[in-house]
């Protein structure tokens, strides 16, 4: 069963603007966009929804290095859920070509993604959908594991003229104890402590014109940077180096 929280994943091509903007920054686009442009159905009636992702890489880092590297065709997949409700968990594929890319997915049982967490893939079948079958593929073929697990909150606002849609991710956060997205007393350390916001544009084929102005015209450095790789060195910078003797 769907819920308010759980966004649409169409399995089109879009290209993506990321910009990573100020406290400062982020208000004076905020104010510009929000005063033509409505707020996505998730936040309509209840603001702000929070976000927490569970992403997977393989024995070889390859979601990592193949990002690192600039490789143009690469994908990565994770596990989401919203605002910690357990009714609707997504498992998603996010797929780069290029300037674009590509987000499918498929619902899975709360016991399913506990299984997953914990090594065990054995409530997940390859005939439910093709991300389920591919996922399961590299599971056994590269050793697809969780790797990190992400948090932010979300600010979303759309435009059905040339399907756009614009999101502010504020208060960008990585799971340090563990990579158990479900546990109560996770601990997760922040990425951007001086309240940086991502600020990332979706969409089909073109911008209004109206809409790719005001764009031009925020601030912010735009930026390639993912959420994955981003929180996977934050937790990698937190670990204890090693002592030689």
């Amino acid at each position: 069963m769907k819920t308010k929280y759980s966004e649409p994943t169409s399995g089109k091509y879009r290209h993506e603007i990321k910009l990573l903007m100020s406290k400062a920054e982020y208000v004076t686009a905020r104010t510009r966009i929000s005063a033509i442009m409505k707020r996505d159905s998730h936040s309509l009636k209840n603001g702000d929804y929070f976000i927490r992702s569970l992403y997977f890489d393989d024995i070889y880092k390859s979601s990592y290095w193949d990002k690192i590297a600039g490789v143009s065709h690469r994908k990565k997949f994770r596990i989401r859920t919203y605002n910690f409700s357990q009714d609707v968990i997504r498992l998603e594929c996010k797929e780069k070509n290029g300037d674009r890319i590509r987000k499918t997915g498929t619902d899975i049982t709360f016991d399913c993604a506990r299984a997953l967490i914990n090594g065990d893939n054995s409530l997940l079948k390859p005939d439910d959908s093709f991300v389920t079958a591919e996922f399961l593929s590299l599971w056994g073929g590269k050793g697809l594991r969780p790797s990190v697990v992400v948090d932010y909150v979300r600010e979303a606002y759309v435009e059905p003229i040339g399907n756009v849609r614009i999101t502010f991710d504020k208060a960008l956060r990585a799971g340090l104890s563990s990579v158990d997205m479900f546990d109560e007393d996770l601990l997760t350390v922040p990425i951007y402590p001086d309240c940086m916001v991502i600020m990332e544009v979706k969409y089909d084929d073109f911008i209004p014109k109206h809409l790719s102005m005001l764009v031009s015209g925020v601030g912010g450095e735009k930026i390639a940077v993912s959420k994955f790789t981003t929180c996977r060195d934050a937790v990698n910078s937190y670990k204890p180096q090693a002592i030689s003797l």
